[in-house]
């Protein structure tokens, strides 16, 4: 941990008060990283990111999320494991639907 100095206005430091102890149980340190962590998804780089892939003997048919080729089952494609990070490339969510590659557009990523 790393103690920071601050210099805010009087209705910062009321906002501050008010939202640390509405949400936070007066902790502000909580508090303030909330508010950046806020800002960070509004900028579109904070989410879930594909952090690798897992492959996977498909038993049905299935296409390739990427460039849409149609799989027969039995074909190995590849999942995405996705974790959360920050990129310029972020996803808000984790996709419902099914999410597989092929082989070539895993290796392209």
């Amino acid at each position: 941990m790393k103690r920071l100095n601050f210099t805010l206005d009087k209705s910062t430091v009321e906002l501050l008060n008010d939202l640390s102890e509405k949400y936070y149980e007066g902790n502000k340190s909580q508090t303030v990283r909330a508010a950046l962590e806020s800002l960070a998804a509004r900028q579109g780089h904070d989410g879930w990111v594909i952090s690798g892939y897992t492959p996977l003997r498909i038993d049905h048919d299935a296409n390739c999320h990427t460039c849409g080729t149609d799989y027969n089952e039995g074909n190995i494609l590849f999942r995405p494991v996705f974790e959360r990070g920050n990129s310029p490339a972020a996803i808000q969510q984790i996709p419902s639907e099914e999410w597989v590659e092929c082989s070539s557009c895993v290796e392209k990523q």
